[in-house]
């Protein structure tokens, strides 16, 4: 990380100081008003803003709590340990990425002066043009928003081990700067990188959680689907679940647990996504793009297609494009 942002960052902010002059524990005034520990966002973001930062607050156990807003952790050095859901033990490391819903129970173990982490406050609709920004919808992208939505049936977090993929630190960097020095514009600025940081992220599924040697499932999930991501056309449930050592059965019931599909659903769902991109994007004929994307019969195609998108392949073609 930059030298003069981690020197920024590395400061003792004032509720540090009162810990380190003999202050036992947090101070939840900071945080809520209520019985119930949700870290409420009105008293981490000014007015009207969508976005805010603030260094994770080292020296001390901070409590098991929820947070009414979307929350993402990144290390700038050192190492954290979080305890999510009462249960799950995990540890952070420089440049890695945390992110959690406002469904998740959080607590932070003490951090020394040179664990820096860095905590972005986020309203959801702040999301809003940054998901826009994924253009091209894929099974991963709908899966990672779901994700971050409070009712997701999967973990409620994602954990990126994000320290060697170098366009990542960039970008959060870039957003760090930007709200320290509060430049004007900035929620437009921070809207947009986020939108590069997620389509950044769906290249890399592999790094998702997956450093928690008790999350099978969840890397189970992310493999199948940057599979039926990148081989669509003629990808099968018996190749992937070969791969994964697993069953098929159990794979597609994983899936259907976890996303509301199948295997096969997932794959027709793709498959459809991806003609409507083509349509879009290219002059490729109708049967052109059918056999694209792997479909060989064109009355199926045409059914299937119709059944998503309420329209002819020729007429999705004609739409306006959407703002």
């Amino acid at each position: 990380m930059d030298e003069r942002l981690l020197r920024q960052l590395k400061e003792i902010t004032e509720e540090e100081r009162a810990i380190l002059a003999g202050q036992q524990g947090i101070q939840r005034e900071r945080y809520t008003s209520g019985r119930d520990f949700v870290v409420d966002s009105e008293k981490m973001l000014e007015k009207g803003k969508l976005i805010e930062i603030r260094p994770h607050t080292r020296f001390v156990h901070f409590p098991r709590h929820r947070h009414n807003y979307v929350e993402v952790l990144y290390m700038c050095s050192g190492s954290t340990t979080h305890i999510l859901n009462g249960t799950q033990r995990m540890e952070l490391h420089t440049g890695d990425l945390l992110f959690l819903n406002q469904a998740v129970y959080h607590e932070i173990l003490p951090a020394a002066e040179g664990d820096v982490g860095v905590n972005f406050i986020i309203l959801p609709q702040f999301f809003d043009r940054s998901f826009r920004m994924l253009e091209q919808e894929n099974v991963l992208r709908d899966f990672l928003v779901s994700t971050l939505s409070e009712t997701s049936t999967f973990a409620g977090w994602l954990h990126i081990a994000a320290g060697d993929i170098l366009p990542v630190e960039n970008l959060l960097e870039n957003m760090i700067w930007t709200l320290l020095e509060k430049k004007p514009g900035a929620n437009l600025l921070n809207q947009t990188t986020m939108g590069l940081l997620l389509q950044n992220l769906t290249l890399f599924a592999e790094n998702i959680n997956r450093t928690l040697p008790e999350s099978r499932d969840e890397n189970a999930i992310f493999s199948t689907l940057q599979y039926i991501e990148t081989s669509y056309r003629d990808g099968t449930l018996e190749e992937i679940a070969a791969r994964l050592h697993m069953p098929d059965y159990a794979l597609s019931r994983l899936l259907k647990h976890h996303t509301g599909a199948n295997f096969k659903q997932l794959l027709q769902q793709r498959k459809l996504q991806q003609a409507a991109y083509l349509l879009s994007n290219t002059g490729m004929s109708t049967d052109a793009v059918m056999a694209a994307v792997g479909y060989e019969n064109s009355s199926y195609f045409y059914r299937k297609f119709r059944e998503k998108y309420a329209c002819s392949p020729a007429q999705f073609r004609d739409r306006p494009p959407q703002a």
